[in-house]
């Protein structure tokens, strides 16, 4: 049995592994490519891993947990202040908008009231780490259509809370809950809700700078798994989702100084339990429901994606967005997100939703999933129409002169020191880089982040170089830099370029496409060695 976990396990994270780098290759999301692979796996296609036992589940968890104890420690109250009415607005309405046509539509095909209100509520759901991922990549982050889609979203995150403490209520018998079971709820909760805030106190005050002092990253590490265990385990025993504990344990690490490198530590954690976690939807995933039932589950998903536009159009609308940003964002929106996967798994354990609604909520939920990519850049076509609809067009290179923004290319170690000083002087950052994970701890810290190639206009593009004043080239590689300089110059004529090469022969090369300022590695270095030299020599004199 041991023997065949771990052998599952092997074959899960292989797959992943294959299936991330591929994604990379077609530049997709990664998610998408886990939940594929997994239907690949699974006992509908090639059967590879079938997980008789339910071993793999209790990994899947665990990929669940960290994922909510991550969404915990990003959290923000700040967050939910500064997007104030449009966070509830936006969110409330697009919730509802979803969950009770999806709730009404099941009862009239005779599903209890129970089941359909889970489904209903687990159907509004988007995905938030899909959703996130894709506006730091392309740079809508912090754009108006963006910052209001991730209003919707964290209306979604805090709704999730409410809703799992729901679910115990929910029993497979038909009995309705009484007016005593919501008073136990409600009191449990408040009690919980009480120990978070306190045990917050405590860490940020003093167990956490206790272990910082000791500068020992693996006791930080065997800390917060442990605190994210024992916190779990808590809500378990006194009658809570453990889901709500784990993104308890969030609430718990987050607020302080070291929320950040808490985050940093777990990631590779929670990376690889989520594998498990998306890939292990995928195995659950079976493609025969399709083929047995190709206009139920078809017409499903179609229905699905084209209310799910028209409640986040609407919904967005209400906030202030013109109908074309709107419904681009909508459309963005129009999937079923990783926690409705939460939600189902729990209804289905406690018997409300039926094994075989479970197969076709999971089913939908991944076709949705699947889509998402291109519904996505279609959304974001119809946003650039609204955008050119609504603006003159203008000389890109003109507006450079009097922005306040700035783009470095490479965020490598120089790119760290350059993007705190241009910060710290009150300049608008957008870091550029090939890598994800060399993005990540910027995008940690509030800067704005595109993934990609810089010598792609697309890329460019989205990174708002063409608006740019001052512009930092700091790749390490000649010949690419010398090709990121050309796109640069294309797009934007009139901004500052400072550009890093490592040998002098570039120099004139790249200040003739436009560099205003070339600094070469291998002058730089040759004079730091003069004057080392020189400090020796005026020593031993």
């Amino acid at each position: 049995m041991t023997q065949t976990l771990i052998q599952d396990l092997l074959i899960i994270l292989s797959a992943g592994l294959i299936a991330g780098l591929v994604c990379r290759w077609l530049q997709a999301s990664v998610l998408i490519g886990y939940l594929v692979v997994g239907a690949l796996l699974g006992h509908g296609v090639l059967g590879w891993v079938l997980d008789e036992g339910h071993q793999l589940e209790h990994f899947a968890e665990a990929g669940v947990f960290l994922l909510l104890f991550s969404i915990g420690l990003e959290f923000s109250l700040d967050d939910l202040k500064r997007l104030g009415k449009n966070l509830v607005i936006g969110g409330a309405v697009q919730m509802a908008l979803v969950a009770v046509p999806v709730t009404a539509a099941l009862v009239y095909v005779s599903m209890s009231m129970q089941s359909a209100a889970l489904i209903g509520a687990a159907v509004a759901f988007s995905s938030t780490v899909l959703v996130f991922k894709a506006m730091s990549q392309w740079g809508l982050a912090e754009k108006p259509h963006g910052r209001r889609a991730i209003g919707i979203l964290l209306f979604q995150d805090a709704a999730l809370v409410p809703l799992l403490l729901m679910v115990p209520l929910l029993t497979g018998s038909g009995e309705t809950p009484g007016l005593v079971d919501y008073l136990v709820l409600a009191g449990t909760s408040i009690l919980f809700v009480v120990a978070v805030l306190s045990l917050r106190q405590a860490l940020s005050k003093w167990l956490i700078p206790k272990l910082a002092s000791y500068r020992s990253p693996e006791l930080v590490i065997l800390f917060t798994i442990v605190s994210l265990g024992c916190v779990t385990l808590a809500a378990y025993r006194v009658g809570l989702p453990p889901a709500v504990g784990a993104f308890a344990a969030g609430l718990i690490f987050n607020g302080n100084r070291w929320t950040k490198q808490i985050d940093a530590l777990v990631l590779p954690f929670r990376e690889t339990f989520a594998a498990v976690f998306f890939v292990g939807l995928g195995l659950i995933f079976d493609p025969r429901l399709f083929w047995d039932q190709p206009l139920l589950m078809g017409g499903a998903i179609v229905c699905v994606i084209v209310l799910k536009a028209f409640a986040a159009t609407i919904a967005l609308k209400l906030t202030g967005l013109t109908w074309g940003r709107s419904l681009g964002m909508g459309i963005g929106l129009a999937h079923i997100g990783e926690f409705a996967f939460v939600l189902v798994l729990l209804g289905q354990e406690s018997g409300v939703i039926s094994e075989l609604n479970y197969q076709r909520v999971v089913a939908i939920a991944v076709g949705s999933l699947i889509l998402t990519p291109m519904l996505m850049k279609a959304g974001l076509r119809l946003i650039k129409d609204d955008e050119l609809a609504e603006e003159p067009l203008r000389d890109l290179g003109e507006s450079s002169q009097h922005s306040n923004k700035a783009a470095i290319i490479g965020a490598g170690m120089i790119g760290r020191r350059l993007a705190s000083q241009l910060e710290t002087s009150g300049m608008d950052v957008c870091l550029v880089d090939l890598s994800p994970i060399n993005l990540h701890p910027f995008a940690a810290e509030g800067f704005r982040t595109v993934t990609g190639d810089a010598s792609e206009s697309d890329i460019l593009q989205l990174a708002d170089v063409h608006d740019c004043r001052l512009v930092v080239v700091c790749v390490p590689n000649d010949e690419t830099a010398t090709q990121v300089v050309r796109s640069i110059r294309k797009m934007n004529r009139k901004g500052k370029l400072i550009v890093r090469c490592r040998y002098q022969a570039n120099v004139r090369s790249l200040s003739g496409l436009g560099g205003d300022r070339v600094v070469a590695e291998e002058t730089e270095a040759s004079l730091a060695l003069m004057r080392a030299l020189d400090d020796i020599s005026a020593g031993n004199a």
